[in-house]
């Protein structure tokens, strides 16, 4: 997704022998996107990364579970309060919000995993609102804290160690993860006015193989979990090169654009995936000219589904919401700012808010996890007082 980058021992050119001092093959282990047309990037086991065996014939969990009534619900404007939700085991995703592109969950993990994950489906995107820890990947320790966002490919062994309690966003992106097209020169390099830098993103660092003690690795398949065993650590890779591995990226690092008057959201726009594009709304000053109405204005988004994910900050449209909460505006009905907010929001300087954002193009759909922790009262609040 960045660039290419190389670490450890590596042959030469791909696909050739490398050897251990004694003489012994290391194993190459290529990880592809698009079949083998996309991006890649290549790792060198000590011992046969396919010798895993599969722990049981069935998975062990299910995926997201939805009746016919949770996908054609009334059409009402929602505010699911996320930061209600119980602690789980990093494990034990709380699905709230998908369709056929994206699945948005909330973790609040109590426990590191006792086992590697592999998700099979889908890149990954985390948001940190609280919390810290350590992906630890065949690629090497990513570290991470409050307020980052945590990008992990489609295909990578890792487990996530946690320091503290934590509250996650996690969006499951079906199509791969990508920085928009729009942010880079013709070599692939970030643009100078790009709102952010290669130099923003944090890269795992690479320790050489690890053993951990732990032989079970759990694949996301279809939704499902199923459960591998090896006979060695499957984080034993002496080196790799390519452009597929996790990064991190603090959402205080994009750089907002300021106009004399109110920007449409994808000007906010920070990563892209298929059907949806994931917005950052940081700090920033306000629109500056004269008579602007810096407070986003009521609309109506005819193609996309609108997600919002709040972190911190006064959030000037809507009061009632709260850090943690999650507010959902699907195409068909004009939503914007609570009575009075349009209005006093006239002079107004700056925003301290920290929000992420998804317009999604194909409707999303509520799981009961997400209808058990919903403010009924929310589509009310549109209403002339």
């Amino acid at each position: 997704m960045l660039e290419r980058l190389c670490h450890g021992e590596f042959p030469r050119k791909h696909h050739i022998a490398l050897r251990d001092a004694s003489g012994r093959m290391r194993y190459e282990h290529c990880l592809t996107r698009v079949g083998f047309d996309g991006p890649y990037s290549i790792l060198y086991h000590v011992n046969r990364p396919q010798a895993l065996v599969a722990a049981s014939d069935r998975p062990v969990t299910g995926g997201v579970q939805l009746t016919a009534a949770d996908a054609s619900p009334e059409l009402r404007r929602r505010h699911y309060r996320g930061a209600r939700i119980s602690g789980t085991a990093i494990d034990g995703r709380v699905p709230l919000l998908t369709n056929a592109d994206v699945t948005i969950s909330i973790l609040k993990p109590v426990q590191d995993a006792a086992t590697y994950f592999l998700n099979a489906d889908a890149d990954e995107l985390f948001f940190v609102r609280e919390g810290r820890g350590l992906v630890r990947s065949v690629f090497g320790d990513l570290a991470f804290g409050q307020n980052d966002y945590v990008g992990i490919p489609k295909g990578v062994i890792y487990r996530i160690q946690w320091e503290t309690a934590a509250e996650v966003l996690l969006v499951e992106c079906q199509g791969a993860l990508s920085i928009p097209s729009q942010f880079r020169n013709p070599v692939g390099q970030l643009r100078m006015d790009a709102p952010y830098s290669h130099r923003d993103f944090r890269r795992p660092e690479f320790r050489g193989p690890i053993d951990e003690g732990i032989r079970t690795l759990v694949v996301q398949r279809g939704a499902a979990h199923h459960e591998f065993r090896y006979a060695h650590s499957p984080l034993d890779v002496v080196g790799w090169d390519g452009t597929l591995y996790p990064w991190a990226f603090p959402i205080l690092a994009f750089q907002p654009r300021v106009s004399s008057v109110h920007l449409p959201p994808t000007w906010h726009g920070t990563f892209s995936t298929r059907g949806a594009l994931i917005c950052s709304f940081v700090p920033r000053p306000l629109d500056f000219h004269p008579e602007a109405v810096p407070c986003p204005y009521p609309h109506s988004s005819s193609d996309v589904d609108e997600l919002i994910y709040y972190v911190s900050g006064a959030f000037s449209s809507r009061s009632g919401v709260e850090a943690g909460s999650l507010t959902l505006h699907p195409r068909g009905i004009p939503h914007g700012p609570q009575p009075g907010k349009y209005e006093a929001s006239v002079g107004a300087k700056s925003t301290e808010e920290l929000a992420v954002m998804l317009d999604c193009y194909l409707p999303l759909t509520a799981t009961a996890e997400a209808r058990a922790i919903e403010d009924t009262g929310y589509e009310a609040s549109f209403a002339d007082p």
